[in-house]
């Protein structure tokens, strides 16, 4: 009894890849084969919707390129494949949304014929146009906000007190005990302007917000 030898061919590839709309995507595909690489060999990717439906060739590789001509994957299939380096991957130019699905790359290398291909689960999803805060950051602007203006408020209330007190020690003397260069000192001293220390506070809730907003 003779038997014969079967051939096989090992094929690997990522079983998930995710994306971004707009970028250029790898498919990477990778195989080993026990004959040695010949004009032989061919490559070829395949593409299944995720909506279902039957399989379509992208890309088709023997000796040449042969790019898909289909209206979704036309001038998008870039071969990266380096067949005497076991690497038969290619790259996905400008993903879509539409472009979610399965990708199987098979390889052949006669007399290696025999083996599975390699499936990839492709996903694309959309880019984000806007910041998004968490809500931990919501909390953070709503606590952060307040304290910020109550730490001005009396950061200027303690370096520009607008209202002196009633009874300070000088108010407490009398006019004979008060000496004559000392009346001609406290004339000359201005008691602060409230509404200057009020313009300060203001100026520095407005830089505050200036800050926030930038």
């Amino acid at each position: 009894m003779c038997l014969e030898h079967v051939y096989s061919i090992k094929v690997s590839a990522l079983q998930d890849v995710s994306a971004v709309n707009g970028q250029v995507i790898t498919l990477s595909c990778s195989f080993s084969s026990t004959s040695q690489t010949t004009s032989l060999i061919s490559v070829d990717w395949s593409f299944r919707p995720q909506s279902g439906g039957p399989a379509q060739s992208i890309f088709h590789f023997m000796s040449v390129e042969y790019p898909p001509e289909d209206k979704q994957f036309k001038g998008r299939v870039r071969w990266m494949g380096r067949l005497e380096s076991g690497d038969a991957s290619i790259q996905l130019l400008n993903a879509s949304l539409s472009d979610n699905g399965t990708y199987t790359c098979a390889v052949r290398n006669p007399p290696d014929v025999h083996g599975l291909p390699a499936q990839t689960l492709l996903t694309v999803t959309p880019k984000r146009t806007g910041m998004h805060f968490s809500d931990v950051a919501v909390l953070l602007f709503f606590v952060l906000l307040p304290s910020g203006l109550i730490g001005f408020v009396l950061l200027a209330r303690i370096l520009c007190p607008c209202c002196p007190e009633k009874n300070s020690h000088l108010s407490q003397h009398s006019p004979i005990e008060v000496a004559h260069g000392e009346m001609h000192f406290q004339k000359q001293r201005k008691p602060p302007v409230c509404y200057e220390c009020y313009y300060q506070v203001e100026y520095l809730i407005f830089c505050l917000i200036t800050f926030l907003n930038s």
